[in-house]
């Protein structure tokens, strides 16, 4: 398939071929930054429904990097927290904007989704104070200054940009790591849902239950100015979750094998984006024990070190780099269309915790969607890489399927951005019913939107295969 480059009709002299030649010029410079965004001691992890933190286990921490070249900078972050909903996303990207001098539409904001960890949405909060259930899904002031802080960060190191000079591109295939949530019989119809700590009564049958379709690689983009290497973003659809619910904030396995990186390339940023895992877990290897945090953590970093290893570096300059955005409306599950049902939840004392917590998530989502607020998928590209950022609790069949669309080049994807929808499954997923599809607040139509979304994002006309 043809890779397009920036600017792609042909310039011929005058002024056109003058910015053309500009932008050749401009120099790609990138910085990076770094911010503490662990919760205090007795606060809510997660939706509200584990334990109040008791214990750090590990610093939390949002990681992310800013690009400079031709135009307004590009921003991407993670954030070692379980989820942005709706406009705490907006406000997440909207502050790194306002920090680095650039416009929202160009940031990328996402979640790691380690679950020992913050759930943040500020209308969900709204929701909940009104019914007297305020504080309940995260502490509110802390999570305001955690975002302060990371702009500040960011501000910061844009003041200081290093050159860039060349990209590296690489994977690792990750052994014992990753498999599918979902086990469906040989006629395809789903046979049980399989947990990420892989316990409960199915543990026997789900550790020998076969992967399933995952991706089994990490991938890596990395920066250089010259010989030496700037930053390395890593790419892996797995859930991040090895034991938890125990109230030990952590970033989990995940966060373990980016420290091994950061202490095997001592200067180089390490930022980490969860991929397309919103069926994927690590239960068919995992029994949920606090031993098996380490042994998942190697096993990844493993990974990440071939991919390192094994990584293609070529010349780029910012004529190489080009960003795109494609605003979508998602469709609204239609188990959501009795609103004053799901408030009636919300209202009842006697109800879990939990449960009023979703219904407020609901709502919240519900409100967002009449009000008409579109989600904004967008793709970075720096030469043959391709890094899409997209919304919600993706299926990894979404990832796969934007590999298939651009065979000849490489393409990554951070899911896990405005996770106002929760989970985002695939058509048939939806008539399969399970854990995924019955969280989801979206309707099956979904899948037809965001393919579409991916394929303008990848600049794609032909079809991809099936």
């Amino acid at each position: 398939m043809r890779r397009r480059t920036f600017l792609t009709s042909v310039l011929l002299g005058g002024p056109l071929a003058a910015a053309h030649a500009r932008v050749r010029k401009a120099p790609l410079r990138v910085a990076t930054f770094q911010a503490d965004v662990t919760p205090p001691l007795g606060s809510p992890l997660s939706l509200g429904n584990r334990p109040l933190a008791r214990k750090i286990v590990d610093r939390l921490s949002a990681r992310g990097m800013v690009l400079f070249g031709h135009g307004l900078p590009i921003v991407l972050c993670a954030v070692d927290w379980r989820f942005l909903l709706n406009e705490t996303h907006d406000a997440w990207r909207k502050a790194l904007a306002r920090a680095v001098g650039t416009s929202a539409d160009r940031v990328a904001a996402h979640t790691v989704h380690n679950h020992d960890a913050v759930g943040v949405g500020d209308s969900v909060e709204e929701i909940l104070a009104a019914h007297g259930l305020s504080g309940k899904m995260f502490h509110v002031a802390s999570a305001k200054k955690a975002m302060e802080r990371v702009a500040e960060a960011a501000g910061k190191a844009a003041g200081k940009p290093r050159q860039v000079t060349h990209l590296g591109y690489g994977l690792g295939r990750v052994e014992k790591v990753a498999s599918t949530r979902r086990v469906l019989t040989p006629d395809g119809k789903l046979a049980f849902i399989r947990s990420s700590k892989g316990t409960g009564p199915r543990n026997e049958q789900g550790s020998a239950a076969p992967e399933g379709l995952i991706d089994p690689h990490v991938r890596l983009v990395s920066l250089w100015d010259g010989e030496e290497p700037l930053v390395a973003m890593s790419y892996y659809a797995c859930h991040p979750c090895s034991y938890y619910g125990r109230g030990d904030v952590s970033a989990d396995f995940v966060g373990m094998a980016r420290a091994g990186r950061e202490t095997a390339l001592p200067g180089v940023a390490q930022i980490y984006f969860s991929g397309a895992g919103g069926n994927i877990t690590c239960g068919k290897y995992n029994d949920g024990s606090m031993k098996m945090r380490p042994v998942l953590a190697a096993r990844l970093e493993r990974g990440m070190k071939l991919a390192w290893e094994t990584q293609k570096k070529v010349p780029i300059t910012a004529a190489d780099v080009d960003w795109r955005v494609a605003p979508v409306s998602l469709p609204v599950s239609r188990s959501l269309l009795d609103e004053k049902g799901i408030l009636g939840t919300l209202e009842n004392p006697h109800a879990t915790l939990i449960s009023r917590v979703l219904a407020a998530v609901k709502v919240s989502w519900i409100r967002r969607a009449k009000a008409g607020h579109k989600v904004e998928p967008s793709c970075l590209r720096i030469g043959p890489a391709y890094v899409l950022h997209m919304p919600g609790e993706l299926f990894v069949e979404y990832q796969l399927a934007a590999q298939k669309m651009r065979l000849d080049d490489f393409v990554c994807m951070s899911a896990y951005g405005d996770l106002g929808s929760l989970d985002v499954g695939t058509k048939i997923a939806y008539s399969q019913g399970g854990y995924e599809v019955g969280m989801s607040l979206v309707a099956p139509e979904v899948e037809d939107v965001l393919m579409s979304a991916m394929r303008v994002l990848l600049d794609v006309k032909e079809p991809y295969p099936e």
